[in-house]
């Protein structure tokens, strides 16, 4: 049984929730001041019932540069069969700074050359571990209390609408 799904888990968040005197709380415990993306849950109606929703929200700009990394890495494999993609290194892995330095090249290659484009988008996964999951990106500067309070009140209103225009976007990896 998914305990998202529970009436107890939902009151549990809604009392949470106005405790903190907003629709939501967030699950990463030091959100940055300027975020990218933050994850939070809220309470939601699913086939006429209570859940939680886990959302993870990005700005579109983050997204971008996340698809833009995913993309290197692909062409990287291709030409470095020793390399290993990041989300499965530990401090263990062996870093090949030739693959990194080619993994760079391609990243700004496909940044001027706009090769990678994308729109906002709302991803809903009822398989989720804990309630409903979310990933969605969104087109602004950064992912304030206000841009989630309003996704939340679009979101359960069901007058949420997503800008489809393709997007590319320049410098997503500055040092």
């Amino acid at each position: 049984m998914n305990a998202g799904y529970t009436q107890e888990e939902v009151d549990l968040l809604r009392e949470e929730c106005e405790e903190l005197g907003q629709n939501f709380v967030i699950v990463d415990d030091e959100p940055e001041e300027e975020a990218d993306y933050v994850q939070f849950q809220f309470i939601g109606k699913h086939e006429g019932k209570e859940v939680i929703y886990d959302a993870v929200l990005s700005t579109l700009s983050m997204h971008h540069s996340s698809k833009l990394y995913e993309e290197a890495e692909k062409k990287v494999m291709k030409i470095h069969k020793d390399f290993v993609p990041f989300e499965l290194r530990d401090e263990n892995t062996a870093v090949n700074e030739e693959a990194e330095l080619l993994m760079e090249e391609f990243i700004q290659e496909m940044e001027d050359e706009e090769a990678v484009k994308v729109a906002e988008f709302v991803e809903i996964d009822y398989d989720f571990e804990f309630g409903i999951g979310i990933d969605a990106a969104l087109n602004v500067d950064e992912i304030t209390v206000e841009v989630i309070e309003k996704f939340i009140s679009d979101f359960n209103n069901g007058t949420l609408k997503l800008d489809k225009t393709l997007y590319s976007f320049k410098d997503g990896f500055e040092d």
